[in-house]
């Protein structure tokens, strides 16, 4: 694991992407086909299954240390990662292992059938052969929480220049199901796929948020002009009378929505298509939040069903009668699919309306009428765009709305993790209901560092209550909430959940009571009415 470890340093150490794509070259370049894999894997969200529960490793670790569990539980919060802490925590030694990654993993993945005893003795076994950066690595890979600070598409360009293959065919290859235990490293990157995964989706084309007026765009003609959906963005595959549905996220999610597996009798072989999961009744979509409600699900019952149905808005056509034709112009590739769905007979698969406006005063002005058809806003598509692979500028842009903003008071505040271990910087938020103040979200994000260590200070000094890592504090200081939409919850005091919501800015300019009201809070409910 030598290889590997010395990688990481060399990724940890700097923030230059050419410095972790020569890195990244360079290691493909030494290491074995199978520890090739492995990393691809790991970069590429592609963990091994988890074998040993976390409460177990830290009662191990601190065992180990001769520490009590409290004071490392303590220690945890301080530095803010476990594999770091249970690293840390150990006697330091010089390393008495030449396994390479690939072996490691199998040992880890040995694990999940053996004996809770069999466990400790083979985890305790093993930071016993390790350093303390290889003892962190193994953590790593046991817990399952891996950040490198390199993207799967900054991967993709250094596997692009080792292996000297196109990274658009690279990141297509790297897609679906596939396992580091089933194939090899010349089967999966080096041979072009004959397409014996039928599952197989093809990279997302995603969008940039809007940094120009859209009147720099030219005129609204050339561009198809469609709402942004508040759904889960997905892939509809159809080949071989077989039907595979694909999240952004690249999670196979067939199972999640069966009611969308008609379509497989609808829709000719070799068909793909690009569009977004909404939940959707009685002709309208429904709130993101009854969505939800499926999201994480492996089985959905009847009542989850009947709840909450859903349809696939498409928005474009990726593959049609088995030929890719992500090569064509949106406008030629949106013409196919109409003419696609007019032969559909289902309920389940509609088709993104493509709006037409004169100028862009009148799309601005129907871009504010947004969440009355539960959207977030609009995408901008080029009509003669191809449909690339990642985020790229110039083609596709998506146009949302303004957030919505609500003035809170400051009730909680929880100490914060990683490089913010040492300071208070998770915060929930209060708005008034007569007297009493009632919560209603959290937030960890929105602030500069600065404002963070500012709000710290206020925090260590007006505390009230302690509840272990949470700290109750007067309530005086005021913030901006912004979100992007909210939702009637039960599960909430307030009775209301919100959609992304993050710090928009410190109202040092108002007093407590000045904040908004619960009454404040729900009349923006009306605004989805």
């Amino acid at each position: 694991m030598k290889d590997f470890v010395h990688l990481f340093q060399q990724l940890d150490q700097t923030a230059k992407t050419t410095v972790k794509v020569n890195a990244l070259v360079c290691y493909f370049e030494q290491a074995t086909d199978m520890d090739k894999l492995w990393t691809i894997a790991i970069l590429s969200h592609r963990r091994p299954k988890r074998s040993v529960k976390t409460n177990l490793l830290r009662a191990w670790a601190a065992e180990v240390a001769n520490t009590p569990i409290w004071l490392f539980e303590d220690s945890y919060h301080i530095v803010g990662d476990l594999a770091e802490t249970m690293a840390l925590i150990h006697p330091n030694q010089e390393s008495k292992s030449d396994k390479s990654l690939s072996d490691w993993i199998e040992f880890l993945i040995s694990l999940q059938e053996l004996e809770e005893a069999e466990k400790k003795e083979k985890v305790l076994w093993a930071w016993n052969q390790l350093h303390q950066t290889e003892r962190f690595i193994f953590n790593k890979l046991i817990t399952g929480g891996w950040r490198m600070g390199v993207s799967q598409k900054l991967m993709t360009k250094a596997l692009s220049q080792y292996t000297n293959i196109d990274e658009n065919s690279l990141a297509h290859r790297l897609m679906g199901n596939w396992k580091p235990q089933e194939t090899s490293f010349q089967k999966l990157v080096i041979q072009a796929n004959g397409g014996e995964n039928l599952s197989q989706p093809y990279p997302f084309y995603l969008a940039y948020p809007l940094e120009k007026e859209p009147i720099e765009l030219g005129t609204p003609k050339d561009w198809l002009i469609e709402r942004k959906w508040d759904g889960i963005r997905g892939q509809l595959i159809v080949r071989e009378e077989e039907l595979f549905i694909w999240s952004r996220g690249e999670e196979l999610v067939t199972e999640r929505f069966p009611e969308l597996n008609e379509l497989k009798d609808e829709l000719p072989s070799g068909t793909v298509i690009d569009g977004e999961i909404l939940a959707y009744e009685d002709g309208k979509p429904l709130n993101f939040s009854v969505l939800q409600s499926r999201i994480g699900r492996k089985t959905v019952s009847q009542s989850i069903l009947k709840k909450a149905p859903v349809v696939l808005m498409a928005y474009d056509l990726l593959e049609h009668e088995g030929k890719d034709i992500r090569h064509e112009p949106l406008s030629i590739r949106r013409q196919i699919l109409e003419s696609l769905f007019q032969k559909v007979n289902s309920a389940k698969l509609l088709l993104s309306p493509s709006l037409h406006f004169n100028n862009w005063e009148e799309v601005a002005k129907e871009r504010e009428e947004s969440r009355k058809y539960l959207a977030e806003g609009f995408m901008l598509k080029q009509k003669n765009s191809i449909y690339q692979v990642g985020r790229k500028k110039g083609d596709w842009w998506k146009w949302k709305m303004d957030p919505l903003t609500i003035d809170a008071v400051l009730l909680y505040a929880m100490r914060g993790h990683g490089r913010r271990a040492n300071l208070y910087s998770d915060y929930t938020f209060a708005v008034w209901k007569g007297n009493e103040l009632v919560p209603f979200t959290k937030a960890y994000s929105g602030l500069t560092d600065e404002e963070i260590k500012k709000v710290d200070a206020f925090v260590k000094k007006n505390t009230l209550e302690r509840f272990g890592p949470v700290r109750s504090v007067i309530p005086e200081l005021v913030f901006e909430i912004a979100f992007e939409g909210i939702a009637k919850s039960t599960r909430h005091k307030s009775g209301v959940a919100l959609r992304f919501p993050r710090m928009h800015r410190w109202r040092t300019d108002k007093k407590a009571k000045e904040a908004n009201t619960h009454k404040d809070l729900l009349d923006l409910l009306e605004l989805y009415m």
